[in-house]
C-alpha cells in the first residue's frame, strides 16, 4: 500500500479507500470481514455518510462497531447534507446551516462511537445557505476537536474555488478534499474541478471508480449480467444496455496490450491522475478489498497515461 497527503493538508490516507455504502445492508459478520481485510491490506481510509445503509445512519453504526478499539488506527470520513429522512430532526432544506450541521455532527459521532471525525464532508452544495455560514459552523467543529479536517462532495469547479476563497479571506478552516464521481469512463471533473483543486491545494477522492462494475471486466456487450454480480442481484440490466461499450472495449484493449486486467487499469490509472489522493471503492467481500489494493500497485508511466487519455 502507498499513502498520500490529502491535498496540501497534513492528513495522510491510503491510495485505496473503502466505500462503506453497503455497510448496514450486509450483515455484521460480512462488514467485519471487509474491515479486517482492509487492515490486513494496509487500507486506512473508510468513507461513509449519514444516509448510507439500509436506513439512514446504519452504515455509520456498522462501521463504528466493526472498527471497535482500532478506530484510532484509521481515517474515518463521513458526510452530512443530503436528505437523511429526519435523522437529525427537521432541516427545512437548509442542510448547510449552522443549526443542521451541529445536530448532524453530534448524531454521527454517536453512531460511529467516537469523539472525533477525521474528515467531515458536505455531501452536496446547499443553495439555501451561504457558504460563509457553512464554513463558520465547520470551523467551530474543528476548533472544538470534534472534527479534524473538512471536505466537500459533488461541488463544481466554481463552487470549490468560491469556498476556498471564502475560507482564505475569512480566516476559516478550509476544505482539504473534494469527493466527486470520477472514473476512466466519466472524466468530466477534469475540465474545471481538477484545475481548481490543484490551484487551491485540495485532494480528490473519486467515487464510482469502477462505474457499477463496468470497468472490472465482468460484463460483455450483449450478454446478460453473470449470476451473482451486483447488476444481476439488483436487477440493473439497464446499466449494461446504456453502457458506452466502444470506450469500455478500447480500455479493455489497452489493458490487454500491457498484460493487465481491467480492474488494474481502472484503479491504478485513476490513482495516477492529477489531484487524486485516494480511490474510494466499495466492497462487500474481503477478496474485493485485496483485489482493489493489488490494482493500485500499478503505477503507469507518462507514456501509459498519454495513451490512456486517448482511449
Amino acid at each position: 500500500m502507498r499513502y498520500r497527503r490529502l491535498g496540501r493538508s497534513g492528513l495522510t490516507v491510503s491510495v485505496v479507500g473503502i466505500g462503506c455504502n453497503q455497510f448496514g445492508r450486509i450483515d455484521a459478520a460480512a462488514t467485519q470481514a471487509v474491515v479486517d481485510a482492509a487492515f490486513d491490506n494496509g487500507v486506512t481510509l473508510f468513507d461513509t455518510a449519514d444516509i448510507y445503509g439500509a436506513t439512514p445512519g446504519a452504515s455509520e453504526e456498522a462501521l463504528g462497531a466493526a472498527l471497535g478499539a482500532r478506530r484510532d488506527e484509521v481515517v474515518v470520513a463521513t458526510k452530512f447534507g443530503m436528505n437523511a429522512r429526519g435523522l437529525h430532526g427537521a432541516d427545512w432544506g437548509a442542510r448547510g446551516s449552522r443549526r443542521y450541521i451541529v445536530r448532524a455532527a453530534e448524531s454521527s459521532l454517536r453512531r460511529l462511537g467516537t469523539d472525533y471525525i477525521d474528515l467531515y464532508q458536505m455531501h452536496e452544495p446547499d443553495p439555501a445557505t451561504p457558504i460563509d455560514e457553512t464554513l463558520a459552523a465547520l470551523d467551530d467543529l474543528v476548533r472544538s476537536g470534534k472534527v479534524r479536517y473538512i471536505g466537500h462532495s459533488n461541488f463544481s469547479g466554481w463552487q470549490a474555488a468560491d469556498a476556498a476563497w471564502v475560507a482564505q479571506t475569512r480566516h476559516l478552516t478550509p476544505f482539504v478534499s473534494a469527493q466527486n464521481r470520477y472514473s476512466l469512463l466519466n472524466r468530466g471533473v477534469e475540465a474545471e474541478l481538477v484545475p481548481a483543486l490543484e490551484h487551491y491545494g485540495l485532494g480528490l477522492l473519486p467515487f464510482f471508480p469502477l462505474e457499477m462494475g463496468l470497468l472490472t471486466g465482468k460484463y460483455r456487450r450483449g450478454d446478460a449480467p453473470p449470476a451473482g454480480t451486483r447488476l444481476a442481484r439488483e436487477g440493473m440490466e439497464r446499466v449494461l444496455a446504456d453502457a458506452p461499450w466502444d470506450r469500455i472495449e478500447r480500455l479493455r484493449e489497452y489493458s490487454s496490450e500491457r498484460g493487465l486486467d481491467q480492474l488494474t487499469v481502472a484503479i491504478g490509472g485513476l490513482a495516477a491522475q492529477p489531484a487524486v489522493a485516494s480511490v474510494i471503492a466499495g466492497a462487500t467481500r474481503p477478496e474485493q478489498v485485496a483485489a482493489n489494493v493489488a490494482a493500485a500497485a500499478w503505477q503507469p508511466t507518462a507514456d501509459d497515461l498519454a495513451e490512456l487519455a486517448k482511449r
